[in-house]
């Protein structure tokens, strides 16, 4: 790791140039920042007062992703360059020091000293630099990820594992199938709902039952790499097994789809359980279409097993903690295969 000693003026440089990744995808549906925080970020660069030092790893194009201080560089390019990341302009509100003067207004409006001013800010850039291992870049960035609202591990994956996996995870969380199989609960803004479709399109290229990894969050970092090199043809036989599985998943369970149950069998219904997601959907995906469709005929009978099994102990621990140990993940993905099988085979 090297520090860089920059400036606001060539930080966005690079932005207008592509050289620095702010991942548009990636902002969390830009609403965690409201205008008021982003006016008292401005305000602090013309008070002078110093920002947070900001990560960034340098890919093999020598371009940064930044994965620490993305809100704050895009606040600060919307204020001074909104263009450069097609923004509408950020105008001043709210502000806590500089009083009204300044309200409603923009870049151009102040003064040509303060305009300097803020091109002028110094800012640290702490940079992991090319070649540097993945293990290593992610232990780096997990250890510094404690700021005010630290980064989500899929956050971590999207920021640092570049490619066409991040459009296709994108693209598969807004479809419809996976919304409506979902019951529009599972929210976008910390890429759950890209990490719960990353878990599925691993374990159909891991069979879990050859899982045996020791850190499931490699395991899915793998599995984003591996996800960047399949052709064309191999994602769309995916993402057919995907809407197969989504659709036999609410015709069966509806609105329980991927939740715990009430072991009383009981109408309550839970939140989204990851685990159940990938254990359900995957073993959805391998029946064909007439066994799906058969469980569907019965899901009254398949819906008695899956309320029994919420009596197993070993299960419920296998859905609830530790989800990534080997064990857990064979015992899991095997309940609800059983389950399917037995009632298929009546």
């Amino acid at each position: 790791m090297i520090t860089r000693n920059t400036t606001v003026d060539l930080l966005l440089s690079r932005i207008r140039t592509g050289r620095v990744d702010l991942q548009p995808d990636f902002q969390r549906q830009a609403g965690i920042w409201r205008a008021t925080g982003k006016s008292r970020l401005i305000e602090s660069l013309l008070l002078r007062i110093p920002l947070p030092t900001f990560y960034a790893a340098e890919g093999d194009d020598e371009a940064w992703a930044m994965v620490d201080g993305i809100q704050r560089l895009t606040t600060i390019a919307q204020f001074i360059e909104p263009a450069a990341i097609d923004q509408a302009p950020l105008r001043l509100a709210n502000l806590e020091y500089l009083g009204k003067e300044y309200d409603g207004k923009t870049f151009d409006d102040l003064p040509g000293r303060l305009q300097t001013r803020l091109r002028e800010t110094e800012l640290i850039v702490h940079l992991i630099r090319r070649g540097t291992p993945e293990e290593v870049k992610f232990n780096i960035f997990a250890r510094i990820n404690t700021g005010g609202l630290p980064l989500s591990r899929q956050e971590l994956r999207h920021a640092l594992i570049p490619g066409k996996g991040r459009e296709i995870l994108r693209e598969w969380a807004e479809s419809d199938v996976f919304r409506s199989a979902t019951s529009y609960s599972v929210r976008s803004e910390r890429m759950v709902d890209r990490e719960m479709i990353l878990r599925f399109i691993a374990f159909r290229l891991t069979s879990p039952h050859d899982y045996d990894h020791d850190d499931f969050d490699r395991f899915l970092r793998e599995a984003m790499r591996s996800l960047n090199t399949l052709s064309v043809a191999e994602v769309e036989r995916l993402w057919a097994e995907f809407v197969a599985a989504m659709r036999a998943a609410e015709a069966i369970f509806q609105q329980h789809a991927f939740r715990k149950r009430d072991r009383a069998g009981g109408s309550r219904r839970m939140p989204i359980n990851k685990a159940l997601f990938e254990a359900i959907s995957v073993n959805l995906a391998e029946f064909d279409g007439a066994g799906r469709a058969f469980l569907g005929e019965r899901r009254r009978k398949v819906e008695k097993e899956f309320v029994g099994l919420m009596n197993d102990v070993d299960f419920q621990g296998a859905i609830s903690q530790g989800t990534g140990d080997p064990g857990k993940v064979r015992l899991r993905f095997g309940l609800i295969s059983e389950i399917f099988e037995s009632v298929a085979e009546r």
